[in-house]
């Protein structure tokens, strides 16, 4: 895209050719008429170089890293090169960000000759989780007399991504974590869609009386069976995206609040050695809900999570019943408000499992009340729900959760 304009100086050109050629010819000067149009034909000349002028640079760009944790930082280095047969001109280049990444650096563009090229960098720190565009670049460049200005967009983008920022959630456990991580038990805890595995390669120093000679014989390799195997726990996390559920505006939004929480608690998980399922709109629409996850991918996942309508919350509730089952620990970080899909929402909690909710809400607790009252709809489905007012650190939270104390009539 380019734009050619006069400059100040351009246009006081313009003002003053005008004046004397009006001024001349009313008084019959014919040197100050001459004047006024040798300053308007300057200028129009002026004009026509500048716009007739073709531009050929070509921008290179380079993030490093290009996926980045809120408020760290980031490289990127901008690459200008000359195609055209001719010496470009000065000028002063600006690259356009997205407000959250901050104020647009500004450099100057010196003239390069044919085929050079230049490198700029800049470092960027952004504070925002979520996908950032990096340029397009505006160029502007005036002619040697600084009467007209011209503006040339090169359309060359990168994308920045920025993960939610991770809280620290100390030693605090989830209810019944204890009993499912790494060790041996007659049983698996598993999902639906898990393979279970009775069989395994021999190692030095089994048991021969456990071979397993048919699946020896078929497969050519020494097979044991495996009587006692490792259990894994496993998890839900669901993300509650409806836009008419959250309070607040960027950062300070409760839906960015139930995202850091929700990218914390999937760390913290994966301490535990728990195997997780992450519910989001963006995991459902995918097709990531159905298979447990890796650390990176949930907070990829989590880095995209955008604000949605009840409809793609209730795709999210019915995805969550799809991978649910026995045994699994389910967390849901929660809107303010849930009337209607409280049944929905408490039966993802299966007998003999636990179901944490972190329900979000813009009202204060009095100074008296150590914890908020949970939500008696979904706590007469055996959920800990915790109200979590404005302000509450996403560590605090969990810890009130997740204690023992925090044990109420119609919760585990």
């Amino acid at each position: 895209m380019r734009s050619t304009r006069l400059t100040a100086r351009g246009r006081a050109f313009a003002s003053a050719g005008l004046t004397l050629v009006v001024g001349g010819l009313g008084l019959g000067l014919l040197d100050v008429t001459r004047l006024g149009c040798l300053l308007l034909v300057l200028l129009l000349i002026t004009w026509l170089f500048a716009r007739r002028r073709d531009r050929a640079i070509v921008v290179d760009r380079a993030v490093e890293p290009s996926v980045v944790t809120a408020g760290s930082r980031c490289a990127v280095s901008v690459g200008f090169t000359n195609n055209d047969r001719r010496r470009s001109r000065f000028g002063m280049a600006q690259e356009n960000l997205d407000y959250t990444l901050g104020d647009p650096p500004r450099f100057l563009l010196p003239g390069m000759a044919p085929r050079e090229r230049r490198v700029v960098r800049y470092t960027l720190q952004p504070r925002t989780r979520g996908e950032h565009r990096i340029g397009p670049i505006e160029v502007a460049i005036r002619d040697p007399f600084g009467l007209t200005r011209r503006n040339v967009t090169i359309q060359a983008t990168d994308e920045l991504l920025v993960l939610p920022r991770i809280v620290p959630l100390g030693s605090a456990h989830p209810p019944g974590a204890g009993a499912g991580q790494e060790g041996t038990t007659p049983a698996m805890v598993a999902l639906h869609g898990e393979e279970d595995v009775s069989l395994r390669m021999y190692r030095d120093g089994d048991d021969l009386r456990k071979v397993h000679w048919p699946a020896t014989a078929h497969r050519g390799e020494l097979m044991v069976r495996q009587l006692d195997r490792p259990a894994r726990r496993s998890c839900i996390l669901l993300l509650d995206p409806r836009a008419n559920a959250h309070v607040g505006q960027g950062d300070n939004s409760s839906f960015e609040w139930a995202v850091t929480a929700l990218a914390s608690i999937a760390v913290r998980m994966h301490e535990l050695g728990y195997l997780i399922h992450l519910l989001t709109t963006e995991s459902v629409s995918v097709g990531a809900h159905e298979s447990h996850l890796p650390g990176e991918q949930i907070q990829l996942l989590l880095a995209r999570a955008r604000l949605g309508s009840d409809d793609d919350f209730a795709a999210v509730i019915a995805a969550a019943h799809d991978v649910v089952d026995t045994g699994a620990l389910t967390v849901a970080v929660l809107g303010n408000d849930f009337v209607g899909i409280e049944s929905d929402l408490g039966s993802l909690r299966r007998p003999g499992a636990s179901a944490l909710a972190l329900q979000l809400t813009d009202e204060r607790p009095a100074p008296d009340d150590s914890h908020s009252a949970p939500a008696p709809s979904l706590a007469d489905f055996g959920w800990r729900v915790l109200r979590v007012p404005p302000g509450m650190p996403v560590d605090h939270a969990w810890a009130t959760i997740s204690g023992r104390d925090y044990v109420r009539v119609g919760a585990l």
